[in-house]
């Protein structure tokens, strides 16, 4: 019944690797290494080896052993990666290296597979992009056996030879999110046949402490490849528990054993399509921003492509019609269009992942370069009539459409203009009555240039007018009864008032003229009071020229002091007033 179990297993693992060899585009696999009883085993290095512990014999247990050297495998053609493979699942997976049991604990009773060395192969059926199916067949060899001696007996380690095969199947969860690796995980069960364990160099029933044996397994855990190319990985490390069900020796019954597989080997992947293979073919498209300027401005360029390979580098190309690509960076560049004429060009793009069809595009873009437009100018003359000897303020307002750098410059019919800036004067000294024509030029930096013209009229002298004396506002003192020669707040206001008219005409003089009242008794003496207080005021409060202001007594019946303003070259009617010294 076991056997037929065993038969079973490897017929169906056989027929697991049959399509996957099939598959293989360099044909089929010629192994460096010789097949015995199921196990592989490198026919040019020493023999795996490891320990096995019957339950039967107490105490069996031993050191490490050293690991065996594996070869395995056969020459692949050199396929080329391409694609992206987070997307590439191949339909096919098998897997041979080296394999690793050891026992958790590694004395612990009844567990027979205590130190073992071997190789294990699988095959991997991906019924798509994460789950698949797989068949999994492994092969331990012993070297070496522990035998615990009784009575006080020492414990002893005798050469030994014995084999064990796993025969597992089950689902396989796989991570195909990265684009090298690809960790998975698995579940596999299945039969594990443990052969009968002789003693080298002995002889009698007692060289065969340990029986053959079939038990139920089951595997747990998971692992890590490491793509070389599309049809090659390497499996970095596959680490599973493995669960065994042997029977105890010493009590007979079947009781579960831990262990741990540590596995390691390559991968040849099968079947399946690169990811690249269903790409649309590349689109680009490019443009020009602004798509219109003026000779010498910088146009920046860019340039969007579609359907590109992630698995690859794309190469970007510029060329222009008109001006110079500079700093290229990927997808964008700039142009340079210093000294380059006015008129439309074209910008052709080119991007490229390969040779192949569909791994390159092109694009181009359209972009003018506008003339320059002329400067524009006003030109305004304030005042527009002057005297002859008289001037005028020229005023020149230009525009420049592309903000060029301006220049300006004046000439005129008669009198002279002085000015380089947007304000110049016209000076009319030594001409004649008549109209002037004032001109106002400006230049730009390219040579275009804009004139406008503004009249000025000049005038014939005329007889200045003889100046007049002017009254200003009066001072009242008829608020205070006990201080009627005080400058109230009031006064103040009319003061400031003079004080400014005094310092905008700095040629002109004051007289202050104070009066009372008839009823008044102080009569004069209260009259220049009043004006001298006055005067005070505009000299200490207002810092007017005390020489400028005259003071007098009037005989005005009023209770003020009133003020007239002498401009140069007026004189004052003094009539019945009185100075005051």
């Amino acid at each position: 019944m076991k056997l037929t179990f065993r038969k079973t297993a490897t017929a169906a693992f056989a027929v697991f690797l049959v399509p996957a060899l099939n598959l293989f585009a360099g044909g089929p696999t010629k192994p460096a290494s010789s097949l015995k009883d199921g196990n592989v085993v490198d026919s040019s290095s020493a023999s795996v080896s490891g320990p096995m512990m019957s339950m039967a014999i107490p105490a069996v247990s031993l050191p490490a052993a050293p690991m065996p050297s594996v070869m395995l495998g056969a020459p692949m053609a050199a396929l080329p990666y391409s694609g992206d493979m987070n997307s590439y699942t191949p339909r096919v997976e098998l897997f041979l290296g080296y394999s690793y049991l050891r026992a958790v604990p590694t004395l612990a009773t009844g567990n027979r597979l205590v130190w073992l060395n071997g190789g294990s192969t699988s095959i991997a059926f991906n019924l798509n992009r994460y789950l698949g199916i797989v068949g999994d067949f492994g092969g331990f060899d012993d070297t070496q056996l522990r035998l615990a001696g009784t009575s006080g007996s020492p414990t002893t380690v005798a050469d030994s030879s014995g084999t064990v095969f796993t025969y597992l199947a089950g689902p396989r969860l796989s991570f195909r999110k990265y684009n090298r690796i690809t960790p998975f995980a698995q579940v596999l069960f299945g039969d594990a046949h443990a052969s009968a364990v002789t003693l080298s160099d002995c002889a009698g029933g007692g060289c065969t402490p340990l029986p053959t044996e079939d038990s139920f397994a089951l595997t747990a855990g998971g692992g890590l490849d490491l793509r070389i190319r599309r049809h090659l990985a390497i499996r970095l490390i596959q680490a599973e528990y493995l669960m065994t069900r042997f029977k105890d020796l010493t009590t007979g019954n079947n009781t579960m054993q831990n262990d741990v597989r540590l596995s390691s080997g390559v991968v040849f992947r099968f079947g399946g399509a690169p990811v690249h293979a269903a790409l649309a073919p590349l689109a680009y498209s490019c443009s020009v921003n602004p798509s219109a300027g003026f000779p010498g401005d910088r146009l920046a360029v860019s340039g969007t492509a579609l359907n590109l390979n992630s698995a690859k580098s794309a190469v970007y190309t510029w060329t222009v019609d008109g001006g110079t690509i500079s700093s290229p960076v990927s997808s964008t560049a700039g142009i340079d269009t210093t000294n380059v004429p006015a008129g439309t060009y074209t910008l052709r793009g080119h991007v490229t992942e390969g040779d192949k069809q569909g791994e390159s595009a092109d694009c181009s873009a359209s972009y003018t370069l506008k003339a320059f437009e002329a400067p524009t100018v006003s030109c305004t003359a304030s005042p527009a009539s002057v005297t002859i000897g008289g001037s005028s303020a020229i005023t020149a307002t230009a525009i420049s459409p592309q903000n060029r750098p301006l220049t300006y410059s004046y000439n005129s019919t008669g009198g002279s203009v002085s000015g380089t800036g947007p304000t110049a004067s016209l000076s009319t000294a030594g001409t004649t009555p008549g109209p002037i024509t004032i001109s106002c030029n400006v230049v730009d930096d390219k040579g275009q240039t804009a004139t406008a013209t503004t009249p000025v009229t000049v005038l014939a002298s005329e007889a200045a007018p003889t100046p007049v004396t002017s009254a200003l506002c009066s001072v009242n003192f008829d608020r205070d009864i006990r201080r009627p020669s005080r400058v109230d707040n009031e006064a103040k206001a009319c003061l400031d008032d003079i004080a400014l008219t005094l310092q905008s005409r700095s040629d002109a003089k004051l007289a202050l003229i104070g009066s009372t009242s008839n009823t008044e008794k102080a009569g004069r003496k209260l009259a220049s009071e009043r004006a001298a207080n006055t005067k005070a005021y505009l000299v200490k409060e207002k810092g007017i020229d005390a020489s400028r202001i005259a003071i007098y007594t009037g005989s005005q019946n009023a209770k003020t002091v009133s003020a007239t303003l002498i401009p140069q070259g007026a004189t004052l009617d003094v009539g019945g007033n009185i100075a005051v010294e």
